[in-house]
């Protein structure tokens, strides 16, 4: 372990535009994810690396972060320890935080109080394991003044990343250091890395800095006119025109008990499609990010909801999940969930239908309800017989977001208008359809063909009974 004094900071004041609805009531970094909260991972990894002074610096419609923050993160003050929620305060003239850089030099006398060797500056809008405690002892081993956590992704997807480009050399005793030679934003292209010509080296947004290089830096960086007041687009580049400023591969990171298969694991969930695809990735048998990690957890605020429950419903309609997570609190009486994410206190009723969506909590999806590939944000009531995510035109047509892939998405409660005779004869032809993961069961098995047709038929009733009544 580092002997060193860290102070980890956390940018959690992004507005998050790209997620709009979910980020029209809250921070970017306050948006719910699998029953989390997305700066939940960012802050799991500091405290699971042993860092455990944390400031986060907010700005945006950060209530319901820093509330989450005081309820959740909480440390032993007897030994020193704390996360501590810091708002804007314009301790360097009245302007809000004018970028990421601004943000730690207008907070620059959170720095001066804990008085750091080193300081581990973290974003909170990423899914990932990471033990930082790795990365620094890196960046103390290559003499870097500026380290850079960077992520392998296809060459493919060079234009879409800020580009990090290396000396082919490694850093003799420093684990997955190189120095930069540039720092290309979202270029053409790029060359390729001399162990995997097909992949670069990706920006993850993760740094670690000597505190007195950071500090020179922000200054000076402040003093200009000509800056973005950027961490990525302007604090990187000063070092590694100076030379002073290396890389970490994120490969060489080690968690205990990672998968092979969700072994560094990173994505960034900036889009509502990349938010969608991250959820969808912890569903399958053998997930592609296991929350499941005991020996590295992501930890939440924990929740008093009663046990998840899967009960029959009208016309013995069966409650069922299938390659699904579900929260507590959930109840499923009489409906069908498949491959989807449902959060804390979720309702589904008899003859419902949820397929490839995410329900945050208490979403209420009625009687012979279907749900298919969305996104509901919290205390959405969606009545009997209605049908989001079927029909791309009539979701749009009621106010909802319809996104170029097809998702559907409902912000936070957001009205659904009672269906008419129309739109419940939509939901009912989708209830009908047969679950993927039963199709697949009972390909070769007549009995259990009949089965199925006769649970099917029960869902059907209920779901018929409920719109009727």
């Amino acid at each position: 372990m580092s002997v060193k004094k860290v102070l980890a900071i956390v940018l959690a004041g992004g507005e998050g535009k790209r997620l709009m609805p979910l980020t029209a009531d809250r921070a970017k970094p306050a948006v719910p994810f699998a029953g989390f909260r997305l700066v939940d991972f960012a802050l799991s990894n500091l405290v699971n690396s042993r860092y455990l002074k944390i400031v986060v610096l907010t700005q945006y419609k950060s209530h319901s972060l820093d509330r989450h923050i005081s309820e959740t993160w909480r440390m032993s003050t007897l030994l020193g320890n704390y996360v501590a929620s810091v708002p804007a305060q314009q301790r360097r003239g009245k302007s809000w935080f004018l970028g990421s850089a601004n943000a730690i030099y207008q907070s620059m006398n959170l720095i001066g109080d804990a008085e750091p060797d080193i300081v581990v500056v973290v974003g909170a809008d990423h899914v990932y394991r990471m033990d930082f405690e790795q990365m620094v002892q890196s960046h103390i081993q290559s003499g870097a003044r500026a380290t850079v956590a960077a992520v392998r992704q296809p060459l493919a997807m060079a234009d879409q990343f800020g580009v990090i480009e290396i000396d082919n050399e490694p850093i003799p005793g420093a684990i997955g250091a190189h120095k930069i030679s540039a720092f290309v934003e979202k270029p053409a292209s790029t060359p390729g890395l001399p162990d995997a010509p097909d992949q670069f080296l990706a920006s993850m947004g993760n740094y670690v800095f000597d505190t007195e290089a950071l500090i020179e830096a922000l200054e000076l960086d402040a003093s200009k006119d000509d800056t973005q007041n950027d961490m990525g687009g302007d604090i990187i580049p000063y070092f590694v025109n100076r030379g002073e400023a290396f890389v970490y591969d994120f490969s060489t990171n080690d968690i205990p008990d990672a998968t092979d298969r969700d072994r560094n694991y990173w994505r960034d969930v900036g889009t509502i499609d990349s938010y969608y695809d991250a959820h969808m990735d912890l569903i399958s048998p053998v997930p592609v990010f296991n929350l499941y990690n005991r020996s590295w957890p992501i930890y939440t605020h924990s929740t008093v909801s009663p046990p998840a429950k899967f009960v029959r419903g009208d016309h013995n309609s069966v409650g069922t999940a299938l390659d699904s997570i579900v929260a507590s609190g959930v109840v499923v009486s009489g409906g069908v969930v498949e491959s989807s994410v449902l959060s804390n206190d979720v309702y589904v009723g008899a003859g419902a239908r949820v397929q490839n969506s995410v329900l945050m909590d208490k979403v209420v999806v009625g009687p012979g309800a279907v749900v298919r590939r969305a996104i509901i944000d919290k205390n959405v009531r969606i009545p009997a017989g209605a049908a989001i995510g079927v029909d791309a035109d009539l979701d749009r047509a009621r106010g909802f977001l319809v996104t170029e892939s097809g998702l559907t998405v409902l912000s936070k409660g957001q009205r659904v208008p009672t269906p008419d005779a129309a739109e419940i004869q939509l939901s009912r032809a989708a209830a009908a359809e047969l679950p993927e993961a039963l199709t697949l069961a009972i390909d070769r098995d007549q009995l259990s063909r009949e089965t199925v047709d006769l649970v099917v038929s029960n869902q059907l009733e209920a779901a018929e009974s409920a719109t009727l009544s």
